[in-house]
C-alpha cells in the first residue's frame, strides 16, 4: 500500500435556526497522512498537540477501526501524521473532522467496501448527530435528518457572495455542556418560530435575498441558552452587525461565532469588531475569513518518488 493523505474540512452546524440539521463545510482543515509501517505510530500536530492521544485511544484510530470490524477487515499497521487547524472544542466540527478522517482512511485501505450514504450513516452513528459529519464528507451546505437507521441528505447551493467570518475565542465549551444548558422540551410556539426560520433561510441562500438573513437567522431553541455561557459573546455579535454583518450566529455549539457579510461589507471590518467585542469581556479571540468547502472530505495520493 502506498502512503495517501486524508483531508477533511471543519464544519459549522446550526446557522442559527437549523439545530441539528443544517451544516456548511469550512475551508480550514485536519490533514492526515497515511503510511504503512513496521509498528503502529500516531503523531499529532497543530491543534491538539500534547492534548490529543497518541495511541489507540485517539478518535481517528477508533473511528477507523469501528469500520474495519463493520465490514471484517484485518487491523492493519499504519503510522499516522495528524495536522490539524481546526481547534478543538470551539463548534467547527473538530471531533466530526476526526471520526471522517478515520473512516476515511480506513475505507480507502480496506478497498472502499462503502459508499458515500454508508459512510455518512456511520459517522452519525459515532458522533451521535449528522449536522457536522454529513458536510465533512459531502461538502457545502447540507440538510440532514434521522429517519429511523437511516440519514436523510440535501447539498444546497451557497450564493458565491456571501462571505464567512469566524471568531474563535481562546477557550473550550464542551458540546457536552453546551447540550446540558437546553431544556427538555420546547414550547409548540418556539418550534413553529424555528420551523419557519428554517425555511426561510435556505429560501433566502438559494434565491440570494440576503436581506432576509438577519430574520431567517433567528432562533429559539439553543441560541438564547447557550449565548449566557460565551463571555464577550453578545457584545462580538452586536459589534458584528454594527459593522455590516447580514446574520451573526453561534458556530454549532461554541464558543465560536460565525457572522454571515454581504458582498458589499469587508469582513476584516466585521472580524475585527468581534474579536473587540470579545475584548471588551477580557476575552482573547482571532477571527478568519472562510468560505464554504464544495468538496468535503478526500482522499490524495501521494506520489512515491521516483528512482535514479
Amino acid at each position: 500500500m502506498s502512503g495517501f493523505r486524508v483531508v477533511v474540512p471543519a464544519t459549522t452546524a446550526n446557522l442559527g435556526p437549523g439545530f441539528d440539521c443544517l451544516g456548511l463545510a469550512l475551508t480550514l482543515y485536519n490533514t492526515l497522512v497515511v503510511r504503512p509501517a513496521a509498528s503502529r505510530q500516531l503523531v499529532v500536530e497543530g491543534a491538539g498537540a500534547g492534548i490529543l492521544a497518541e495511541d489507540e485511544t485517539n478518535l481517528v484510530w477508533r473511528a477507523a477501526c469501528h469500520l474495519w470490524r463493520r465490514v471484517g477487515h484485518p487491523e492493519p499497521t499504519l503510522a499516522l501524521y495528524m495536522h490539524n487547524a481546526i481547534p478543538l472544542s470551539r463548534g467547527l466540527g473538530s471531533s466530526s473532522a476526526a471520526i471522517v478522517a478515520g473512516l476515511l482512511l480506513a475505507n480507502w485501505v480496506a478497498g472502499e467496501p462503502l459508499g458515500q450514504s454508508e459512510l455518512v450513516a456511520l459517522a452519525t452513528e459515532l458522533e451521535g448527530h449528522p449536522d457536522n459529519v454529513a458536510p465533512a464528507l459531502l461538502g457545502g451546505l447540507v440538510v440532514s435528518a434521522l429517519d429511523d437507521s437511516r440519514v436523510l441528505t440535501a447539498r444546497f447551493p451557497w450564493p458565491t457572495e456571501l462571505q464567512l467570518v469566524v471568531a474563535v475565542p481562546e477557550f473550550e465549551l464542551a458540546t457536552q455542556q453546551a447540550r446540558q444548558a437546553l431544556p427538555a422540551t420546547v414550547a409548540h410556539g418556539d418550534a413553529v418560530f424555528n420551523a419557519s426560520r428554517v425555511a426561510l433561510l435556505l429560501a433566502a441562500l438559494r434565491s440570494g435575498d440576503l436581506d432576509l438573513l438577519r430574520q431567517a437567522a433567528d432562533d429559539r431553541l439553543h441560541q438564547p441558552y447557550r449565548l449566557p455561557l460565551i463571555p464577550g459573546a453578545a457584545e462580538a455579535r452586536e459589534g458584528a452587525e454594527r459593522a455590516g454583518a447580514l446574520a451573526t450566529v453561534i458556530s454549532g455549539a461554541g464558543p465560536t461565532l460565525l457572522a454571515l457579510v454581504g458582498p458589499e461589507q469587508d469582513p476584516a471590518v466585521v472580524g475585527e469588531a468581534m474579536r473587540a467585542g470579545f475584548a471588551q469581556a477580557g476575552v482573547v479571540s482571532h477571527y478568519l475569513v472562510l468560505q464554504p468547502d464544495l468538496q468535503g472530505a478526500r482522499i490524495q495520493t501521494i506520489a512515491q518518488p521516483s528512482l535514479p
